[in-house]
């Protein structure tokens, strides 16, 4: 067994041939001689087969323990290249998600500074306007004037929430009504409704609770919504453009806000699509806006969604939650 362990297959048969050899020289008799006797013949083939029988058992393991170290070592060499791939791979995946990422947050701030700044340059124009007028016209100019240092603050707003995300800072919530800044965001889009013509109308509830909340994210909810519902109504002709603008109570721990558009409305099947990022129906859209209100909605503990307006259109609407003062101080 050892000779064929240790030496493989020929040197088992040499080593059973040698052990044939001696045991029948030293004890079958009769002793030292090589003859056989009759009675011990059937014993030393006997001997024979095991001692064979043995080697064949001895070699067969042995090269199936190399057969097996061998698979083993390919197996590693096999799981060390994969590995090798595999950490390459995830390598190149990181570095194609930094900068996917990347362009993900150049689009949401292009999107949420375009809003504030194209107002500013709108505004800016109008006020050159009206001081070029014979005599100039200081009320509309002055008026002018204060919409632009509203544009440039929340602009600068924007920016300081940008910044704040960037050093993991909280948003700057406070307890505010918000029909008040529903109010404030009509003021604001009047012109801009004007120009379009965009008869804007709002049925905001008297009894309306105060919510806790980021007062410049929430304007940049209901500034993107208003103006997606005039985008969509751009190409309307026969009908009047309505935009609709709703608060109520929705339960003893929610409020809703509802934005209606008669514009060109949504997909049936698959009204979702409009929150995903970088979809965009309008042709100088990067397709951030939805998707960004829903992100701040959701932080809020929120919800974002949208429904088919039965009279064509489409209705935009969101929660908030009603929070009692006690609970947080």
């Amino acid at each position: 067994m050892a000779s064929a362990w240790f030496g493989g297959t020929g040197a088992g048969l040499f080593s059973v041939i040698a052990s044939t050899v001696l045991v029948d020289y030293f004890f079958v008799p009769p002793l030292y001689s090589f003859a056989i006797n009759p009675t011990a013949e059937s014993y030393l083939l006997a001997f024979v087969a095991c001692a064979l029988v043995a080697s064949w058992v001895s070699s067969a393991k042995k090269k199936s323990e190399e057969a097996l170290k061998e698979s083993r070592d390919q197996l590693e060499i096999r799981v060390s290249e994969r590995t090798a791939a595999l950490m390459q791979t995830q390598a190149d995946l990181a570095r194609l998600s930094r900068v996917m990422s990347m362009g993900e947050l150049t689009a949401a701030v292009a999107h949420e500074i375009s809003q504030p700044i194209t107002a500013v340059v709108t505004h800016g124009h109008a006020c050159r306007e009206w001081l070029s007028a014979n005599p100039p016209n200081l009320e509309k100019a002055l008026h002018t004037t204060e919409r632009i240092i509203q544009d440039g603050t929340r602009a600068g707003a924007v920016v300081g929430r940008i910044r704040a995300l960037f050093k993991k800072e909280p948003p700057a919530k406070d307890w505010l009504d918000a029909n008040e800044v529903i109010r404030e965001l009509a003021a604001f889009v009047h012109d801009e409704s004007v120009r379009r013509h965009v008869h804007l109308r709002s049925e905001l509830a008297n009894d309306l609770p105060k919510v806790m909340a980021d007062r410049t994210q929430l304007q940049q909810v209901l500034l993107n919504l208003v103006l997606n519902g005039m985008d969509a109504m751009a190409e309307l002709r026969d009908r009047p453009r309505e935009l609709l603008i709703r608060s109520c109570r929705l339960s003893t721990q929610e409020i809703l806000i509802q934005i209606e558009d008669c514009g060109i409305g949504l997909n049936p099947q698959n009204p979702e699509e409009i929150f995903q990022s970088f979809y965009t129906t309008k042709p100088q859209g990067i397709g951030m806006g939805l998707s960004i209100s829903r992100s701040i909605i959701e932080s809020h503990e929120g919800r974002l969604w949208a429904a088919p307006r039965p009279e064509g259109g489409a209705i935009f609407q969101f929660t908030l939650p009603v929070n009692s003062r006690n609970s947080d101080d």
